[in-house]
């Protein structure tokens, strides 16, 4: 029961991001339309609801770009990359999750770069914010991507998605050596955040791409000729 809750918790804590970006694109977005849109397998519409007007994401109020996830009483990490001087590749990884509007349904672009190169080493395109269709296939692929490395002082930072420190994620995290390095708001991750605008607006929404297969493969063109 307990892991159930957690679990609802994580994946409520992305959704609130979700949300938070497509206010930003669409200020006058009602939560009702939002959730046709989002289309969230783990919570019903009123749940929905209750969670974007407890965030501030009303139509009439500004949204509080302030609010991080600590309210949710989960386990954060330490910011370990402000005011870091960059030297070399594998030292850090940030990584985000943004949405992207196709045939009037949401899916879901995780991306992870590797912030001295500025090279994506792991993405994944999905149907769903679950843990195992996000953050875990990009955190997999990086981490093949950069086989033979030492990772015993690469640093993850990410923002504070419940992706990011869901079990089964920190736990492919344990293994390969990394550090988990997390942002206390949304301006304390700007590189990844940077990086999703430029693949939305630069380049996959140029191409038009009219189904999940072609949007597969913008994004697969894209990572290739990153950094």
């Amino acid at each position: 029961m307990l892991d159930r809750k957690l679990l609802q918790e994580q994946q409520s804590i992305e959704l609130v991001k979700i949300v938070r970006q497509v206010r930003k694109d669409h200020p006058r977005m009602g939560a009702r339309n939002m959730y046709e849109l989002i289309q969230p397998d783990f919570i019903g519409r009123d749940k929905f609801e209750k969670i974007c007007f407890e965030n501030g994401f009303k139509v009439t109020t500004k949204p509080n770009y302030k609010k991080t996830t600590n309210s949710w009483g989960v386990t954060r990490f330490d910011n370990l990359i402000k005011d870091i001087e960059l030297n070399s590749f594998n030292q850090v990884w940030v990584s985000d999750i943004t949405y992207f509007e196709l045939n009037n349904q949401f899916v879901y672009i995780t991306l992870i770069m590797d912030l001295y190169s500025r090279k994506i080493i792991g993405h994944a395109l999905s149907k769903t914010l679950r843990t195992g269709d996000t953050t875990l296939p990009a955190i997999k692929m990086a981490i093949k991507a950069r086989k033979g490395a030492n990772f015993k002082d690469t640093i993850f930072h990410s923002d504070g998605g419940g992706q990011y420190y869901a079990k089964e994620f920190r736990a492919v995290l344990k293994n390969a050596g990394l550090k988990s390095s997390m942002a206390e708001n949304v301006y304390e991750n700007p590189h990844a955040e940077r990086i999703n605008r430029t693949i939305k607006s630069d380049y996959i929404k140029p191409y038009k791409p009219s189904n999940h297969s072609q949007l597969k493969q913008c994004l697969r063109v894209f990572v290739l000729f990153s950094g």
